[in-house]
C-alpha cells in the first residue's frame, strides 16, 4: 500500500478549521499511524509465526511439559513407558520343615581364664594390654631373670663336677678289677694269698659303690641344672593358647607367687552356643543334630549338637547343651555371652510348600505376591504361615512349580507385561 500524504494533509488542514490546530495534530497522528500499522507487520507476531513453522517441522509440541511432543520422538517415549518391566522370579517349591519353639541361648569360649605366673619373682616388664591380640606361645609378661639365669650356670657347674667324679670313679674300679684277676691268676701259685685276694674283693666292691654314688650325684646335678632351666623359662609367661587379652591383673615392679595373675585371656576362635533347653525338648537335641540359630540380623545359620551336659537344674527343669556353630556361623565375629536364638525341634520333619521371603507384599492389609504367567505379571493374594529360613510356608494361593516376582516387585501392577532379568538384558 502507498502512502497518500496529499489527502491526509487536505484532511488535517479541512479539520483543523473546524475544530482547531490541536485536534488536527491528533487526526494526523492516528493516520499515519493506522497507515504505518498496514504496511510494518507485527515483529513479535512475525517471530512467533517463524517459531511454529520451525518447531513443526522438528515434530513439535503442544506444551513444554512434553504431553504431546509431535513426530517420532513422541510416540518412541509413549512405547517406551508402556514396554515390560525387567524382574527376578523365584519358584514356589516344597521344603522339609522342622517344628521349632524359640530358646535363647548364649556364646560360651571353649578357652578362656587367668594366665598365671608358675614361678615368683619381681615382673620386669609387662608386653600386652587389654584388647590385644595374642598367639599360642607369645610372650605375655617376664619376670626379673638374673637371679635365675646365675643359678641356672651354677647348676651347671655342678653338672660338669660330678661328671669328672663318676670319670675317676670308674677309672678306680677298672683298676682294682684289673687287679683282682691278677691276683686270682695266681691261684694255683705258691705266691697265692687268699688273705689278699678276700682283701682286694673289697676294694672293688668299694670302688664299685664309690661309682654308683658318683653317678647318682651326677644325676642330682643334672635334674637341679634342668629345674634352674625351666624356672628361667618360666620367667617369660606365654599365652598358652591364642586369643584376646580382655584383663591385665599387674604390672612391672609388682612380685608375684606362685600361680599369681598375670591376664586373663579368652580365645575368641573357639566359641560354642550353650543354651539351657527345657527337658521335655531333649528329643530332637541327640550329638550331631542341626539346629537353626539366629543372630541379632535374623539370619538363619547352622549348628550342630556336641553334646547335652548331664547336669539339670532342679528350679527350671533345664539341661545345659552345647553346640558347635558352622563355618558361615565363625566368620560373624560373634563375642563371647553374645545372645543367639536356637531354634530347637519339637516335631517330626514334614514337607511343606514355601515361597522366598522377598516375594511377599502387604497390600490393603492383605499379603500378596506376583505370579509370572504368559510373560505377565498376576497379583495373587497368599495366605502365609509360619518363616522357613528365607521363606515362608505357603497355607494356599499358590502352588508348586509357579514362579513369584522376588526383584522388581513393588512397581508392578496386575497384568503389567515382564521380561525376567538375564533374557537378553
Amino acid at each position: 500500500m502507498k502512502l497518500d500524504l496529499r489527502r491526509i494533509f487536505s484532511a488535517f488542514v479541512t479539520f483543523s478549521e473546524r475544530r482547531g490546530l490541536l485536534a488536527g495534530l491528533v487526526a494526523v497522528t492516528l493516520g499515519l499511524g493506522l497507515a504505518l500499522g498496514q504496511i510494518v507487520p507485527d515483529a513479535g507476531a512475525q517471530d512467533r509465526n517463524q517459531g511454529q513453522k520451525a518447531e513443526k517441522k522438528r515434530g513439535g509440541g503442544k506444551d513444554a511439559a512434553g504431553r504431546k511432543r509431535g513426530g517420532k520422538g513422541g510416540r518412541r517415549g509413549r512405547r517406551g513407558r508402556g514396554g515390560p518391566s525387567r524382574v527376578e522370579v523365584d519358584e514356589v517349591k516344597i521344603v522339609p520343615v522342622v517344628q521349632t519353639v524359640p530358646v535363647l541361648g548364649r556364646m560360651v569360649p571353649r578357652q578362656s581364664g587367668v594366665v598365671a605366673a608358675r614361678i615368683s619373682g619381681p615382673v620386669a616388664r609387662m608386653n600386652v594390654h587389654v584388647g590385644d591380640r595374642v598367639k599360642k606361645g607369645d610372650v605375655l609378661a617376664i619376670l626379673v631373670q638374673d637371679t635365675l639365669r646365675w643359678q641356672r650356670e651354677l647348676k651347671a657347674a655342678e653338672v660338669v663336677e660330678y661328671e669328672g667324679v663318676v670319670a675317676s670313679s670308674r677309672a678306680r674300679l677298672a683298676k682294682t678289677q684289673n687287679e683282682l684277676r691278677r691276683i686270682q691268676r695266681l691261684s694255683r701259685s705258691a705266691a697265692f694269698s687268699q688273705a689278699r685276694f678276700e682283701d682286694q674283693q673289697h676294694v672293688v666292691a668299694t670302688s664299685q659303690g664309690e661309682l654308683k654314688k658318683a653317678e647318682a650325684e651326677l644325676r642330682q646335678a643334672r635334674a637341679n641344672y634342668n629345674m634352674a632351666a625351666i624356672n628361667l623359662k618360666y620367667s617369660e609367661v606365654r599365652a598358652p593358647y591364642p586369643g584376646v587379652v580382655i584383663q591385665r591383673h599387674t604390672d612391672a615392679g609388682a612380685y608375684l607367687g606362685v600361680g599369681g595373675p598375670v591376664v586373663t585371656l579368652l580365645n575368641d576362635a573357639e566359641l560354642e552356643i550353650e543354651v539351657d533347653a527345657p527337658s521335655s525338648r531333649l528329643g530332637g537335641l541327640t550329638a550331631g543334630a542341626v539346629i537353626a540359630v539366629e543372630f541379632e540380623d535374623k539370619k538363619s545359620r547352622q549348628a550342630t549338637v556336641r553334646a547335652v551336659i548331664p547336669d539339670e537344674n532342679p528350679l527350671a527343669r533345664t539341661r545345659a547343651v552345647r553346640l558347635t556353630p558352622s563355618d558361615a556361623m565363625r566368620r560373624v565375629n560373634a563375642a563371647a555371652n553374645q545372645s543367639v536364638l536356637v531354634r530347637i525341634p519339637v516335631g517330626a520333619k514334614r514337607n511343606a510348600l514355601s515361597v522366598h521371603k522377598d516375594a511377599k507384599l502387604q497390600r490393603s492389609g492383605n499379603s500378596v505376591v506376583f505370579v509370572v504367567k504368559g510373560g505377565r505379571a498376576e497379583l495373587r493374594r497368599v495366605r502365609l504361615g509360619t518363616a522357613i529360613g528365607g521363606r515362608f510356608e505357603v497355607l494356599g494361593g499358590l502352588t508348586a512349580g509357579e514362579f513369584v516376582v522376588v526383584r522388581g516387585n513393588e512397581r508392578l501392577s496386575d497384568g503389567k507385561r515382564v521380561r525376567l532379568k538375564g533374557n537378553g538384558e
